[in-house]
C-alpha cells in the first residue's frame, strides 16, 4: 500500500505518477460492459506483452486513432496496406504480429458476438462467483502475476475460437481492469467504490 500526497491509501502499483494514479483511481477495476472498450482493453493487453502497462497507457490515444477507436467491425476490414501503415506509425507499438493479431481478433470478435450476443455477454457470463474469487491477501500476488483457473479457461476457449495474444495472464489482467473482479487491495481507497459499482451493475444477458 502507499499513501498519496492527498492522504489517501492506495494499491502500491501506480506509485506516484499522476497518469498512473488517475488510471488506478478512475478506471482500473470499474466494471465495463461496452463491447468496444472490452475489445480495446484485450487488444492493448496483448500489445503490452513484454512491456509495461504504463508504456501502453501513454500511447493509448494513438492506438485508438490508429485502430478506428477499436470498433472491431472496422478493424476487421483492415488490409495488408493498413498493416504497412501501422508498422510505420511511431505513436504505437510497431510489432507486426500484434498488429495482425488485433485485426484477426476483430474478425473473431464479430464471430463471437454472432454466437454469444455480445463480447460483454460472453465475458460477464464467466465472472468469478464468490467462492471462486481469490482471498484478499492474494491480491498483491495477482497484481504482480495475474493468472487464475478461470482466466486459463477463458484463454483456452478464445484460442479455440481463433483469437491470438490472449494467454491466461493477459486475460486475467483484462478481467482485473474491466471489473470482472475487484483486486484493489484491502484498505485501498478505491476498493469500496469499485465494489459498490459492481453491486449496482446490471450484468448483460
Amino acid at each position: 500500500m502507499i499513501v498519496g500526497s492527498d492522504g489517501l491509501t492506495r494499491c502500491f502499483w501506480p506509485g506516484v505518477l499522476p497518469d498512473y494514479l488517475a488510471y488506478h483511481d478512475d478506471e482500473w477495476g470499474r466494471p465495463v460492459t461496452d463491447d468496444h472498450r472490452l475489445f480495446e482493453k484485450l487488444c492493448l493487453e496483448g500489445f503490452q506483452s513484454g512491456l509495461s502497462w504504463l508504456t501502453i497507457l501513454r500511447k493509448r490515444e494513438n492506438f485508438r486513432e490508429a485502430f478506428a477507436g477499436f470498433d472491431f467491425e472496422k478493424v476487421a476490414r483492415f488490409t495488408e496496406k493498413d498493416v504497412e501503415g501501422l508498422l510505420g506509425n511511431p505513436g504505437i507499438v510497431r510489432h507486426g504480429g500484434k498488429i495482425r493479431s488485433t485485426i484477426n481478433n476483430a474478425q473473431r470478435a464479430i464471430e463471437l458476438c454472432e454466437k454469444e450476443g455480445s463480447l460483454a455477454a460472453y465475458f460477464w457470463r464467466q465472472e468469478p462467483q464468490p467462492h471462486e474469487r481469490p482471498d484478499p491477501v492474494d491480491y498483491p500476488t495477482l497484481i504482480a502475476n495475474p493468472k487464475t483457473e478461470i482466466s486459463t479457461r477463458i484463454s483456452k476457449d478464445l484460442k479455440k475460437r481463433g483469437w491470438s495474444f490472449v494467454g491466461p495472464t493477459t486475460v486475467y489482467a483484462f478481467m482485473q481492469a474491466m471489473g470482472l473482479v475487484n483486486d484493489h487491495i484491502e484498505g485501498c481507497a478505491c476498493r469500496a467504490k469499485v465494489e459498490d459499482l459492481r453491486k449496482a451493475l446490471r450484468r448483460p444477458s
